[in-house]
């Protein structure tokens, strides 16, 4: 497993058809378990950028940034190092086609996310009033 040092990333909540796009990661850390999309940070990017850039290479989706939901600093959130995630909710258009880390994507009922990787359950938990504001 590589080691990383500190870190910035950015994780995306993926609304599309009434429902959130998750990805099935093919990599590890949590090969196999189902996350939000999303990467690190490139230098010399924003983490918008990085965001879009990174929506689309593992879901073949275009987004709509709609707000920041939350920064995610847990010294032990990922096993790989210090990452720092900033979680972005975001609507998507386009049609769905995995590449990149992304084994697979599918859609999901907000009532019905598999166990997710990361702290991401905690990520659509604490954005659930905005998600189901667009929802509606």
């Amino acid at each position: 497993m590589i080691m990383i040092g500190r870190a910035l990333a950015v994780d995306a909540i993926v609304l599309l058809d009434n429902k959130i796009a998750l990805i099935r990661r093919k990599n590890p850390p949590f090969e196999g378990y189902y996350a939000l999309p999303g990467g690190f940070v490139e230098r010399g990017e924003t983490v918008e950028q990085a965001l879009i850039r990174e929506v689309k290479e593992e879901t073949g989706l275009d987004i709509r940034i709609v707000k920041l939901a939350g920064a995610y600093s847990d010294t032990d959130r990922d096993p790989r190092g210090h990452v720092i995630s900033l979680c972005y909710l975001a609507e998507a258009s386009g049609t769905i086609a995995p590449d990149s880390d992304a084994g697979d994507v599918e859609l999901f009922d907000v009532s019905q996310l598999p166990e997710l990787a990361f702290d991401h359950e905690q990520m659509v938990n604490d954005a659930m009033e905005d998600i189901n504001g667009l929802l509606s």
